[in-house]
Formats: structure tokens, C-alpha cells, sequence
């Protein structure tokens, strides 16, 4: 198999990753704790390396999807886990009972929703403080998550949402997004394409053909409305669809979710999937764009979905 470079291959990791953990107070909103966990390549280069902020789903930490992070990290991306107090473990942790099902009782307050979304350019705005042994590229930055963090993705790219009324959280310095496990509208009450066409970064959907939602259960009609609708501006959206994927997979735990055979090809095809798109996105590689809109079926496979609109 060809790829965009010749040093990919999921079990490289050209620079060890390194971590960096800690936790942000924001005084202007309650003092709001934002825990973070930043994944950082160790090298000595004075050039800014790119950022990607990822958001955790719902009931997870900033914890979640480290395969992801230290993968990306070892290839030269700043990729920075923040916590989401409220939306996080807060609503399992120390109950009786399994994780998600005191997830699914949980009744989400709009505030603690509304933080969320606050919680991404707070952090931007903390990181430019940061102590790092690395500089770090504001003027080219990704923002990424799962599931309750795919839509936290989604609404930062442009989506609307809103308790009742419309909101915008959209953040213009992003350069591009992925949404690990696509969340549809359900907050309010308008057509799919007032909702989604204002999307307008760049954006991979990528799911599975199991990833079924914990609390909607099957929703890949709702996730195709999203890549439908997204990018009315010409930015590319590239919807992927692995074969066999369960919900899980993309953070890489696994719930009460029973393993399954194909577990660690998917997180192989995830890693390969994700450099390629911040490669071309966020690093200006024309050769990985090309490979993602001509060449990701020889990869992953007939079996597996790919579909992409308003190539760039």
C-alpha cells in the first residue's frame, strides 16, 4: 500500500510522546475547573507545532482516546485533552451501579452544556500561557471529539444549538475538525440544513457500522444529515464509515461494550485516517489530501465507506 510519506505505518512512532497534565481554573465562569492532558512530541525543533484540542464524550475524562494522541503527538501535533466539568466522570463516579447507566439517568443542566462549548476557547486562551518545552502553532488548529465531544466539535465548526433559541459558539481559528462518532441535532427544533449548513470547517465524520449511540441507539441517518448539509461553503467534508466499528472503539475503552475481533485494525485505520486529515489540513500536504479523496478505500477497504464532497 501507498501512502502520502513513507514513514507511515500505525506502529511508527517517529518521536516518543511525551505528556503533560494539569488543571486550569477559569475565575470570569465560577472558578470552572478545565482539566487537561496535553500530548506533545520530544524534540528539540524551534518551528510551531500544529494544535488539536479534543473534547471526551459524555460521563468521560480528558483521558479518553490516548492511542490517538500519543499516535499524533509522535508525529509532530500538539493534541491537548481537556475535561469538561459536569459533562465528565462527575456523573458516575463514586455511584452505585455500571457508568452508563447512571449516564443515561443523568439530566444535564443547559448551563453545564453551555460550559462545555466555553470550555474550547478558554483553553486556547490558556495554552498560549502554557509552560511547554515546545512552541506551538496558533495559526493552524484542530479541533476534535467523541461522540457528546464530536458534537462539541461540530458546534465549535459552526453548528447551531441552543436552549430555546439558536446559538453560535462557531470559533474561526480553527483550521479544521474531525468528529469521532457524529452526534445529530436534537436540541432544537429546525430543518437539518438551518442547523448543519452553518458548519463550516473542513470536517471528517468518521464512524462505524456498529457505532451505535449509548443513549440513541442507532443514529447514522442523523450522522448523514450532517455530512449532507455541512460545508455549504466549499469546505471539504469526508464521511468514513469502518466496517465492523463499534461506539467505543474511537475512544479506545471499551464501556460495557464486549470486545470484538477487528478492535485493534480499527485503531490502526483510526491513526492512519486522523494523520492523514491534519496532515493535509493542518500541515499543508497536498500528497495526504490526494490519498484521503483517491486512495482511502485501497487501504481500508471495499467493505468500508467513503464518501467526500467539496474537495479542496
Amino acid at each position: 500500500m501507498t501512502f502520502w510519506r513513507d514513514d507511515i505505518n500505525p506502529d511508527n512512532e517517529p518521536m516518543r510522546p511525551l505528556i503533560k497534565r494539569g488543571e486550569w481554573v477559569d475565575n470570569a465562569r465560577g472558578d470552572r475547573p478545565v482539566k487537561y492532558k496535553i500530548y506533545y512530541p520530544d524534540t528539540e525543533t524551534d518551528e510551531p507545532l500544529p494544535i488539536i484540542i479534543w473534547s471526551h464524550g459524555l460521563g468521560g475524562t480528558q483521558d479518553g482516546a490516548g492511542f490517538v494522541g500519543r499516535f499524533l503527538a509522535s508525529h509532530g501535533y500538539v493534541h491537548v485533552h481537556i475535561g469538561h466539568e459536569g459533562t465528565n466522570d462527575s456523573l458516575w463516579r463514586g455511584k452505585e451501579g455500571h457508568p452508563w447507566d447512571n449516564i443515561r439517568k443523568a439530566k444535564i443542566p443547559w448551563e453545564d452544556v453551555q460550559n462545555r462549548y466555553l470550555d474550547v476557547p478558554y483553553a486556547i486562551e490558556q495554552l498560549k500561557d502554557e509552560d511547554l518545552p515546545i512552541n506551538l502553532d496558533f495559526n493552524n488548529m484542530g479541533m476534535s471529539g467523541h461522540s457528546f465531544g464530536a458534537l462539541t466539535t461540530q458546534i465549535i465548526s459552526g453548528q447551531l444549538t441552543g436552549n430555546p433559541e439558536p446559538e453560535d459558539f462557531s470559533d474561526n481559528r480553527f483550521t479544521a475538525s474531525i468528529a469521532y462518532s457524529p452526534v445529530p441535532n436534537i436540541r432544537i427544533p429546525l430543518p437539518a440544513d438551518q442547523v448543519y449548513s452553518p458548519i463550516k470547517l473542513p470536517m471528517l465524520h468518521l464512524s462505524g457500522t456498529e457505532d451505535h449511540s449509548p443513549l440513541d441507539g442507532n443514529i447514522q441517518n442523523g450522522r448523514d444529515e450532517i455530512f449532507n448539509y455541512a460545508g455549504f461553503n466549499g469546505a471539504m467534508q469526508l464521511s468514513i464509515i469502518l466496517d465492523g466499528a463499534d461506539h467505543m472503539v474511537f475512544n479506545g475503552s471499551r464501556g460495557q461494550l464486549p470486545s470484538y475481533e477487528k478492535v485493534d485494525l480499527h485503531k490502526d485505520q483510526i491513526k492512519l485516517l486522523v494523520l492523514a486529515w491534519w496532515d493535509h489540513h493542518l500541515k499543508k500536504n497536498a500528497k495526504s489530501g490526494q490519498w484521503l479523496r483517491d486512495h482511502v478505500l485501497d487501504y481500508l477497504g471495499k467493505s468500508n465507506i467513503a464518501k467526500v464532497k467539496n474537495n479542496d
